[in-house]
């Protein structure tokens, strides 16, 4: 009767993330089709391009049978590639703005919330459609746990700030902002594979030097850029208008922060892990 119970609640959350995701897609495809925002084709190809990621990723890794075929190992390894484009594309679009226009313009509120520098419209749309394959996969194949998983709950949170932005075009170069934090994502994701693939000697150069990035970017491109964000939305208070866009930001934002301390506990939780395993072996060689 428990199994059954539990079976029920799991096919209920499961029937509510997939409506949310076909509302959203539905939603989409009225915006290409009828309202002609061949803009947001992007959003369909960065779907398709991490969907064929993925199935190539799965083909490769079936034919060498290592590591194995295991849904969450090709989930995390389209995730790594997610990290590295964005972050990258994130970067280029920075630095050209900032040759071109210097910082002072290049965070003015007018352009940070009503402007769209070269190619952040495209790196947005591109990665909200990585953001609903990714719903898609951890749906299809259950890569979650709980009642209320906090991974589709974040998905489909970003989904719709990300998509209500393309479709007024506003906040734009501020969501990009936000994506910095994908410098950070590259070495929690590059940690996770290499888990999986059986790499986990502590006392390897690799893995120490893996560590020290790691830290570096969470403070850095996570912790510190979303910070930032946080107080220039604060100090703007007073510029933005009387529409959603700051309540929604800043609501964004505390969560985004809010994760981030959980997400600093984590890794320092496996962090000290790591060291007791790594003491616990060096141990075992002297005796």
């Amino acid at each position: 009767m428990g199994k059954e119970m539990e079976g029920r609640k799991r096919n209920n959350v499961e029937l509510f993330f997939l409506a949310t995701l076909i509302l959203w897609l539905t939603s989409v495809s009225f915006q290409i089709v009828l309202s002609h925002r061949t803009q947001l084709l992007y959003i369909i190809a960065g779907s398709f391009f991490y969907q064929t990621s993925n199935s190539l990723i799965r083909f490769f890794s079936s034919c060498s049978k290592s590591p194995p075929t295991d849904p969450l190992f090709v989930n995390t390894s389209v995730s790594l590639l997610h990290s590295i484009v964005t972050s990258t594309s994130v970067v280029f679009i920075l630095f050209m703005q900032w040759s071109n226009n210097g910082l002072s313009a290049m965070f003015d509120h007018s352009q940070l919330v009503e402007g769209t520098w070269p190619w952040a419209f495209e790196a947005l749309s591109f990665s909200c459609g990585y953001f609903a394959y990714d719903q898609w996969d951890m749906l299809h194949y259950r890569l979650y746990n709980g009642w209320i998983p906090s991974i589709l709950v974040h998905h489909l949170l970003l989904l719709i700030c990300f998509t209500l932005a393309l479709y007024r075009n506003v906040t734009i170069n501020y969501l990009i902002l936000t994506l910095i934090c994908e410098l950070h994502s590259i070495f929690l994701h590059v940690r996770k594979v290499r888990r999986m693939a059986g790499i986990r000697d502590a006392r390897s150069v690799i893995i120490k030097l893996e560590w020290f990035l790691n830290w570096t970017t969470f403070f850095v491109a996570r912790c510190a850029s979303h910070i930032l964000i946080t107080a220039k939305l604060i100090k703007d208070a007073h510029k933005f208008g009387k529409g959603v866009e700051l309540p929604l930001a800043l609501f964004g934002m505390a969560g985004m922060n809010s994760l981030n301390i959980g997400l600093g506990i984590d890794l320092f939780k496996a962090f000290k892990r790591e060291r007791k395993s790594q003491q616990a072996n060096q141990h075992q060689h002297r005796e």
